[in-house]
């Protein structure tokens, strides 16, 4: 495990909490998720894209391009990690308010989180400023707008919409939990948002913990890889896979959630179901905290850019 616990020591990580105000009444759909990570990408290419009646993978600046790497994210030339995919894992993840009620008066606020990584902090600026486009073009079916207030990290704010200053910001510790000496011998995970899990080329409900694990694994290996530069070809990925099996599964209250989400770019109803609950796997949870701690910042899954597989942990010695 040292070798993993390099990685995420080295993976940066930042964090920062977004302040919206509706400037009219908003009508929001149950799973708010999707339609920040969709309304957003819109604005996000208003903004920053040259060429917008251009694919990305046909255009010629899609190198360079800002809106390329953090939507579309093409896997560098010459990798040697994902050849036969498209694109990289996305460098961000939008969470949306945990509130589940879906009008806004005018005046009230929401909070979201946003979580970049690696590279992708660089990038703030236009993140911030795609979410001033954003409020302007308006979000859900009325096309209700809002103002973003102000922007804070670790409870200090670098942003606010008066000075549009943006102040330095510091960002996240990735404890890996190498300091815990003594055994941890259950491990319960609540999934707050639907988990969108594949093993063996299908969604799955059976969680048994290897396949968390895995899906853990292959998350992290390849955002750091990607985007932060890391070398991963050290993981014992295969090792600690086994060691994963011999944990079990205690109790499994998950339950399938059902939604869909509209894709512009495609045009199309997408189904997006996932479970969500609680889960308690038991064993000698202990060699595997990091990959815990790391998912519940960095999300599990399908989707995590639209905030799914989401969830927090509670563990007993």
């Amino acid at each position: 495990m040292e070798s993993l616990h390099n990685i995420l020591n080295s993976l940066k990580i930042s964090r920062f909490k977004l302040t919206l105000a509706a400037s009219n009444e908003l009508h929001l759909p149950m799973y708010l998720g999707s339609t920040l990570r969709g309304g957003f990408g819109t604005a996000f290419k208003r903004v920053v894209c040259a060429l917008r009646d251009r694919l990305c993978q046909e255009c010629i600046l899609k190198g360079k391009c800002v809106y390329s790497y953090v939507f579309e994210t093409p896997p560098p030339a010459g990798t040697t990690v994902m050849r036969k995919y498209e694109s990289s894992p996305h460098p961000f993840i939008i969470e949306p308010p945990q509130e589940s009620h879906h009008g806004y008066k005018t005046g009230d606020t929401l909070t979201l989180n946003l979580i970049l990584i690696g590279r992708a902090i660089d990038y703030l600026p236009y993140f911030i400023y795609t979410f001033e486009e954003f409020g302007r073009i308006g979000i859900g079916k009325d096309r209700g707008r809002f103002e973003l207030q102000n922007v804070s990290c670790k409870g200090k704010i670098i942003y606010d919409s008066k000075t549009k200053i943006l102040l330095s910001f510091d960002h996240l510790t990735m404890d890996t939990g190498a300091e815990i000496t003594y055994s941890l011998q259950s491990l319960t995970l609540n999934f707050l948002t639907p988990c969108r899990i594949v093993y063996n080329g299908y969604l799955t409900k059976d969680l048994q913990f290897h396949i968390l694990i895995r899906n853990l694994l292959r998350r992290i290996a390849l955002l750091s890889y990607f985007h932060s530069g890391c070398d991963t070809s050290q993981i014992d990925f295969k090792g600690i896979i086994e060691q994963a099996r011999q944990i079990r599964l205690a109790h499994d209250h998950l339950q399938w959630y059902d939604w869909e989400r509209y894709s512009a770019r495609q045009e199309t109803r997408m189904k997006m179901g996932g479970f969500v609950g609680k889960i308690t796997f038991e064993g000698d949870i202990t060699p595997f905290m990091s990959l815990i701690k790391a998912g519940e910042v960095l999300h599990v899954g399908k989707g995590t850019s639209f905030g799914l597989g989401r969830y927090e942990r509670k563990c007993e010695i």
